[in-house]
């Protein structure tokens, strides 16, 4: 024979919220059990004579209510084995409830029912005090297990288990993430009861209220301020959209793929400079600009039918979570050098897989800088195999690559000096691979070397009062000795 647990819920407080029906079976339950005696109307059901049991010992053993859940759903499962019981909670029993949802799971593989009889949901009291119409949309949260990024500020967000002040402060600090510090909240406790309290106060002081207990919850009204929803990517995505409407940016709306393609690579390269200068602001607006690009792609993607943003998203979560299957699946291990092989074999298999290469080298994008582009060639052929396996061989090329270029610099062939001038260069980046430097990074260090050193050159020349087109080579080379003295 198998057994039920028959689950009842207690109400948002008062006893004469009590359905009839959920008051008879409390009335005449043989084995009931509470989740919690610290609810308003239980010290109505021991006026009423009714016996039971709670779980409130466990809740003083454990830290952690994961573990306090776990041990009452264990014990209740044991009960049932024998006979059948209910089980009383706050509220509802399927809203904000994880003991009945663990139950609920549990009986899939455990021989017993589960039978829920409900009970008055805190939501019609929580809507009544505050006077909201859920239908503007809303969201209910759980303030044990609040994330930033569950927040939708553009509507009404009830955050319930704020059970006391480390809880508040805990939700005070997430919602400060996106948040106002003076933004106002409102402090809801026994809604719907005759003890029912409600308060305004601003978001940095949601901690410091005395009054917090099992039955307080945290209203945030949704924002009206536009300038508060900037940081949401649905924002960003609506003002790309607008730009791109018949009656947005006349700039924005004829811009292609094609026309794109360099702002792309200038942002990148400005990305590159803040983070060489240092300079944490001018990152973040930087990696702002790329981002424009990648919106302004995905909605002309969306305009002509053939992508959204959501596909280019979808796209890269699938193949990080395919290419870390030492994150995501059961794979294992020992160091980034194995992360790196099993990647490289997993492309490998996504290109067997589908459209295959006519070249291992066909990965490498023609578009990128020489330098790098020469770096990635010879990384790529280097894997097969294709590769000098110690360093004095490149330094004998390099010489190699010199002597070649000197004579055609004396025959003065143009293009025979360009492209001899292109294998010293080729011969310098291998060097560079072998010294696992990165040549593109190594120039551009120089270049703002050079510049730094220039333009230190340039203020003391006008300091001096003097004109830089008539100082002679040496003066100068005097200056650009003295710049180096400060590590210009």
């Amino acid at each position: 024979m198998i057994n039920t647990i028959t689950i009842l819920g207690l109400g948002a407080g008062d006893l004469e919220q009590l359905s009839v029906g959920v008051y008879r079976k409390l009335k005449n339950a043989q084995h009931l059990y509470l989740r919690t005696k610290d609810h308003p109307v239980v010290s109505d059901l021991l006026k009423e004579g009714i016996q039971f049991e709670t779980f409130d010992k466990v809740y003083e053993k454990h830290d952690s209510f994961e573990v306090v859940y776990e041990e009452i759903v264990e014990t209740l499962i044991e009960k049932v084995k024998e006979t059948d019981l209910t089980y009383a909670v706050p509220g509802h029993p399927l809203v904000a409830e994880k003991t009945v949802k663990l139950l609920l799971e549990r009986s899939r593989g455990d021989r017993y029912h589960v039978a829920i009889e409900g009970g008055q949901s805190f939501f019609d009291a929580m809507f009544t005090a505050l006077k909201i119409d859920p239908i503007e949309g809303f969201q209910f949260l759980d303030g044990t297990d609040l994330h930033e990024s569950q927040l939708n500020l553009r509507q009404h967000i009830i955050i319930g288990q704020v059970y006391d002040s480390f809880i508040a402060s805990e939700v005070k600090l997430t919602l400060m993430e996106r948040l106002p510090d003076d933004y106002e909240v409102v402090l809801v406790t026994q809604a719907g009861t005759k003890g029912e309290t409600i308060k305004h106060l601003p978001l940095y002081e949601l901690d410091r209220e005395v009054e917090i207990n099992n039955l307080t919850s945290v209203y945030v009204p949704p924002v009206q301020d536009d300038e508060l929803v900037y940081g949401d990517f649905q924002k960003l995505r609506e003002v790309i959209r607008t730009l791109r409407e018949p009656n947005g940016c006349p700039w924005d709306r004829e811009q292609t793929h094609e026309s794109l393609k360099k702002y792309l690579v200038e942002e990148t390269y400005e990305v590159l400079d803040a983070i060489d200068n240092g300079d944490i602001d001018l990152l973040i607006e930087e990696l702002g600009d790329v981002l424009l690009q990648v919106m302004l792609h995905a909605q002309i993607g969306e305009d002509d039918g053939y992508f959204n943003i959501n596909d280019v998203i979808r796209a890269i979560t699938e193949k990080m979570i395919r290419r870390h299957p030492h994150v995501f699946g059961d794979v294992t291990v020992q160091s980034a050098k194995d992360v790196v092989t099993n990647w490289e074999q997993i492309k490998r298999t996504e290109k067997e897989n589908g459209k295959e290469e006519a070249s291992i080298l066909d990965g490498i994008p023609k578009e990128l800088p020489s330098l790098y582009r020469a770096y990635e060639l010879q990384k790529k052929a280097a894997k097969v195999g294709f590769d000098w396996q110690d360093v004095e061989p490149m330094w004998e090329k390099v010489k190699e690559e010199l002597d070649e270029f000197r004579k055609e610099v004396i025959s003065d062939e143009k293009e025979q000096m360009k492209k001899e001038f292109g294998d010293i260069l080729f011969a310098l980046v291998n060097l560079a691979r072998f010294y696992k430097i990165d040549p593109e990074e190594a120039l551009r260090f120089t270049n703002n070397k050079f510049y730094k050193r220039f333009r230190f050159i340039e203020e003391k020349v006008k300091e001096n009062g003097q004109v830089i087109t008539e100082m002679s080579l040496d003066e100068l080379d005097a200056i650009w000795e003295e710049a180096k003295k400060y590590d210009c």
